[in-house]
Parts: C-alpha cells; structure tokens; sequence
C-alpha cells in the first residue's frame, strides 16, 4: 500500500522507487498545529505559531529517522532554478531560492513543502542522485522537469532512461479551473498534445498538470514515472488544498533521502 503509518503520521510512499531512497509525502495528519492548519501542518508563512511549525517539522525527521540537522530545502519561487545540496543546509543561513534541489550526498535530507502544486521525486539508481521538485502551472509551462532532468545530466552524468521520477499528490484536472491567459501558455506549451493537458467540461476549463508533467518527462528521455493521482482538493482529511480552502490552510512536506 502506497500509504503508511508511524508514530501518528500518515503519508504516502512511491512504490517505484528502490529501497535505497527513503521517502514520503506527509499528510495533514498528527500534528501539533490548530485549525485552520489542522494538524502537521510544515508552512511557516501561511500564519501558524512558529513553535508548532518547527515541532511538526522535527516529528517528521523523526518519524522517518532522519537528522533534523540533515535538512537542506528552498525557498520556493515557481522557477526553474536548481540547489545542488552537497551538504546539509546551515540552520543560520537563509534558504536559496529555488524550485529544484538535489543530492548525492547520504547525509542530506532534501525537504519540500506544497500547497497543493505537484511534488515531483526523482532517483537515478545508477549515480545515486536524488531530486526533490516543486512544479505549480508556472514551474510546470516553464519547463521544471526538464530543468531538473538536465540538471541531473549536466551535473552528475545521469542517463534519462536511469531516472525513475514520481509524481505526487497535488490538486487534480477536475478541481483545477483555469481562465485564458494559462490556457494559451500550455496551447503554446504542448501544441498537438494540448487537448491531453487542457479539459473543456460545461463551458469551463480545467488544467491537467499531471499530464502535463508526465509528457514533459516522456520527451526528456524520462519513461519510468509513477502517478499517484491523489487530488488534494478531492481529500481534505488527508491534504492541505490552498484553493480548496480559500488559501486559509497549511502546507504539506516531501522528505528524501539516500539510505547510507
């Protein structure tokens, strides 16, 4: 089963992954935080005590056997740019701005928190490289998973057909509407395969970002994907769902790691 349970947390795991990553994206459930950040909740700038952010975080490190000093993560910026983290993070230095990071390194654990935009997971079993990525509709037309993919090729000589990536539980095609001006940057984006990404049902338009993700993956070399087609808005138990919710509400984390 993709989910799990452990000291009170609940979050899901990609099955395609091989033993030598540790992962998971964390639900909403077990923490420490009040409505409306009921309860792990992992956003400190969404309003929530700062006490109970960071105490949620280290449940999270803990819960997954991790270092809590082992963190490197990115402010996030709907980009494209991407944070080799070679090393840990210093806790007193401000986090980069980013949307990408990635590791080699067994003592890093690459954190990442959502709103409800697309958490990407990538592995290359072959280089041991991991990659956390943060794709939102403007990271998505941007091109984030190809960044990432030749981020990985550029640095550390990964092959595509090596990457296995994941896509992870984010808002779905059906709770996604979206007006004309991001309608004609994925026309533009996806041209003949936009009809893939683009669904017209009663006179609206929703957005498909898994698709649009996973085509994106496809034509940089990427064919070893994994869906989760979790719809955060769909499982407010489980997730936080900035639109659902009319932006009062929480984030939700990606922990990855390498197994020393």
């Amino acid at each position: 089963m993709p989910f799990h349970e452990r000291n009170g947390l609940r979050f899901y795991s990609f099955d395609i992954f091989s033993n030598s990553v540790m992962q998971g994206v964390f639900t909403r459930r077990g923490g420490v935080s009040l409505a409306p950040w009921h309860s792990l909740n992992l956003g400190g700038s969404v309003g929530d005590d700062p006490a109970h952010v960071a105490q949620n975080r280290l449940h999270v490190f803990d819960t997954m056997r991790r270092d809590p000093v082992s963190i490197h993560d990115v402010w996030l910026v709907h980009g494209t740019d991407i944070v080799y983290a070679d090393a840990p993070r210093l806790l007193t230095e401000p986090s980069a701005k980013a949307d990408i990071i990635f590791t080699d390194n067994p003592q890093v654990s690459l954190y990442m928190r959502f709103g409800e935009c697309v958490p990407i997971l990538f592995h290359d079993p072959v280089k041991q490289v991991i990659g956390i990525a943060h794709a939102g509709w403007l990271g998505t037309v941007r091109g984030v998973v190809k960044s990432a993919v030749d981020g990985m090729r550029s640095r550390y000589g990964c092959q595509p057909e090596n990457i296995v990536a994941g896509i992870g539980p984010s808002i779905g095609v059906d709770h996604y509407e979206v007006g004309a001006e991001v309608i004609s940057q994925f026309q533009e984006k996806h041209k003949q395969d936009a009809e893939r990404v683009i669904q017209i049902r009663d006179g609206r338009t929703y957005l498909d970002l898994w698709e649009s993700n996973t085509i994106q993956l496809r034509n940089a070399g990427v064919e070893q994907i994994q869906v989760a087609g979790l719809c955060t808005a769909c499982h407010l138990d489980d997730w936080f769902s900035h639109r659902a919710e009319k932006g009062k509400t929480g984030r939700f984390g990606a922990l990855m790691a390498l197994q020393a």
